[in-house]
C-alpha cells in the first residue's frame, strides 16, 4: 500500500516540476523566474527522497542534500544579483 502512495506522490511532484519549468521559461519578470527555479529545486529534492524511499536505498538522500545546498546558494546569488546587479561586494 505504501508503494502505491509513493508512486502517486512521484507523479504529483513530477507535475509540479513541469509547472515550475513552465513558469521558469515563461515568467514575465526575473523574480518570477528565480522563484520558479527555487520551487524546482524543492520539487527535485522531494522527488529524489521519494525515489530513494521507493527503491529503499540511501544514495538518493545524499544527492538530495547536495542539491539542497546548491539550490540555496544559487537562489541567494541570483536574488542578490537581481537586487544589486553585482554579485561580489
Amino acid at each position: 500500500m505504501i508503494e502505491i502512495a509513493i508512486v502517486v506522490a512521484l507523479h504529483v511532484i513530477g507535475l509540479a516540476m513541469l509547472l515550475s519549468l513552465w513558469r521558469l521559461l515563461r515568467g514575465p519578470t526575473a523574480p518570477d523566474r528565480i522563484l520558479a527555479l527555487d520551487t524546482l529545486y524543492v520539487s527535485t529534492i522531494a522527488q529524489l527522497i521519494l525515489f530513494g524511499m521507493y527503491l529503499n536505498t540511501e544514495i538518493y538522500f545524499e544527492a538530495a542534500l547536495v542539491i539542497a545546498m546548491l539550490g540555496f546558494f544559487g537562489t541567494v546569488v541570483l536574488s542578490k544579483y537581481v537586487i544589486r546587479r553585482d554579485i561580489v561586494e
